[in-house]
């Protein structure tokens, strides 16, 4: 029986290297149905909308989706096609398995680290108040008045918000990621020190689910050091779960220590859909 699978070529290379990963997935032997969907500024283009709702509903019926590189065009009333692509379809978990390939240039002999990347809230929630606004001066009032904060009248400010429900949610499944590919030890990044409330929260939550997960190892590390550790020694991390910002970055800065994001995958995953 063929698996359902939605294909969605997007711009620019998006075409030419989801064809060629599609003769790689066909040739595994697994047997795929592909339906062909579009996104993007293509899809703007030719039905005046970029992220077309019978391409949302194809992927959900479908439940995995094969997505090449998606622009996003001005006017199209999107922030971004792929954030609006994951906040749709609730893919709170972003996984790129970074490990050092035969035959792939680097400064580094042995890398293998999973990074697992919260992707629905923190400052991806995309709140933000514009550079002199009537709504940011109201707000730079409400926090000198509520909270003894002076922010400067000429700033942009965007909100970061972290929640204790999607921090479980994306830790939990770091751990379930390192039981099932035998990992000994699960790392979360953060900046608990300085921001109390926000990542606070998240390694609170982060510790409370690594008590009920005794048989892998649990570290925290602040995320400058962190980010400097995984390049000095790589080979001591395994699994790295953390916030959506950090997670969007460390997940570059690794997959640069194996040669780079086009010999690496990325997957958004979410309850049932992919």
């Amino acid at each position: 029986m063929a698996h359902e699978a939605v294909l969605v070529p997007g711009d620019g290379v998006g075409p030419e290297v989801t064809g060629a990963a599609r003769r790689v997935v066909d040739a595994t032997g697994v047997p795929l149905r592909w339906e062909v969907r579009e996104a993007g500024r293509g899809a703007f283009e030719r039905v005046g909308d970029a992220l077309p709702a019978g391409t949302l509903a194809a992927i959900r019926a479908a439940g995995a989706c094969l997505k090449g590189p998606c622009e996003t065009p001005p006017g199209s009333g999107l922030r971004n096609v792929n954030v609006a692509l994951r906040q749709a379809l609730g893919l709170f978990a972003g996984l790129r398995p970074c490990r050092l390939l035969p035959g792939v240039p680097s400064r580094y002999e042995a890398v293998d680290v999973v990074v697992v990347r919260e992707s629905t809230e923190d400052l991806y929630v995309g709140v933000e108040f514009a550079r002199g606004e009537a709504a940011t001066r109201e707000l730079v009032a409400f926090l000198e008045e509520a909270a003894g904060v002076q922010v400067r009248g000429d700033s942009g400010i965007s909100v970061k918000a972290i929640s204790a429900a999607a921090s479980e949610r994306i830790v939990r499944f770091a751990f379930e990621v390192a039981r099932a590919r035998g990992r000994r030890k699960v790392t979360a990044g953060h900046k608990g020190n300085i921001m109390k409330h926000t990542d606070g929260l998240f390694l609170e939550v982060a510790r409370a689910v690594a008590a009920e997960h005794p048989d892998v190892a649990f570290e925290e590390r602040i995320i400058d050091a962190l980010t400097m550790a995984l390049v000095q020694r790589p080979e001591a991390f395994e699994v790295v779960v953390l916030p959506n910002l950090y997670g969007d970055i460390v997940s570059e800065l690794c997959a640069g220590i194996v040669g780079g994001p086009g010999v690496v995958p990325w997957a958004h995953l979410g309850e049932g859909v992919g």
